[in-house]
């Protein structure tokens, strides 16, 4: 499946090809989606940035038709492993810095973009996601039941692979279906490329988040210990977490950032499907930031 209006171009990562779809002309935006998604989840958003920007929309290593590399170790889908991805991609392309936007799992890796190339990185968009040590200090007691598929795809090779593949499209549907994707949210034929996509990727797709368990947590709280932060504009766009789980989202995302809006939105997970007028005035709110 293909976001219509953009051509599709394979781009050198670190060691692997991306999948990348663009379009547009001007200063660049690098779009990342999430789980359990495709670079398609932006086709409601993608195609107006492109009026007037360079847009990237990225499969990320392991996902869509992206390469998908055996992990030999928790680098191969090391957050720090998918930005480096990011940032040869768009040195492909010829461009030296970037604003990128992402959601759920490409928000983490949008993270750590800023956190490791501040000087590639102009303006930072995370929609429904905590970073990555955050994450896992308020999952836990009854509020891990909520993200039981962390714990899940945190165990050791190959469990969780074996439990997953053995019944991928009610896994993935699980997630879609528990996580509001109606009809007018994600249709038919883009739920039907969703579930085919991450069916043929379940090793992957464990393996980013086995990474997000280990490797990911090591390097966070390394920044964190050095007082590392995220130095560009950042808007940070979520659902009410805190509300319902008893923690102040924008005050954890504060100690990440020198320069933060943080927004507590009324839309679903899927929320650049759901509500794509409403992130597009967010995203170039935050690109006018100086």
């Amino acid at each position: 499946m293909r976001i219509e209006g953009f051509d599709y171009r394979t781009l050198p990562g670190a060691g692997i090809d991306l999948n990348v779809a663009t379009a547009g002309e001007g200063d660049p935006i690098v779009l990342l989606h999430g789980f359990p998604q495709t670079h398609v989840m932006w086709r409601k958003v993608a195609p107006a940035l492109a009026e007037t920007r360079t847009v990237l929309c990225p499969d990320l290593r392991g996902y869509g038709e992206s390469d998908k590399p055996q992990a030999s170790n928790e680098e191969t889908y090391s957050k720090r492993t998918m930005a480096a991805d990011i940032v040869n991609a768009v040195e492909a392309m010829g461009f030296d810095r970037f604003a990128v936007v992402g959601h759920d799992r490409g928000a983490l890796v949008a993270i750590r973009l800023g956190l490791d190339h501040p000087d590639k990185v102009t303006h930072i968009g995370t929609l429904d996601v905590l970073p990555t040590l955050d994450m896992w200090d308020v999952l836990h007691g009854v509020n891990a039941a909520v993200a039981w598929h962390l714990y899940l795809m945190a165990q050791p090779a190959d469990l969780p692979e074996r439990m997953i593949k053995a019944t991928a499209n009610a896994f993935f549907a699980s997630f879609l279906d528990g996580w509001g994707a109606d009809a007018d949210t994600i249709p038919a034929d883009v739920r039907a490329h969703y579930l085919q996509a991450s069916a043929t990727a379940a090793d992957s797709i464990v393996a980013d988040y086995r990474a997000s368990a280990g490797i990911d947590v090591e390097h966070d709280r390394e920044d964190r210990e050095k007082g590392r932060k995220l130095t560009m504009p950042v808007t940070a766009v979520q659902q009410d977490w805190g509300a319902q789980l008893g923690f102040d989202a924008a005050a954890l995302w504060s100690a990440w950032c020198d320069d933060l809006d943080h927004r507590s939105v009324p839309f679903g997970h899927f929320m650049a499907e759901q509500a794509p007028e409403a992130i597009l005035e967010i995203v170039g709110q935050l690109l006018k930031r100086p």
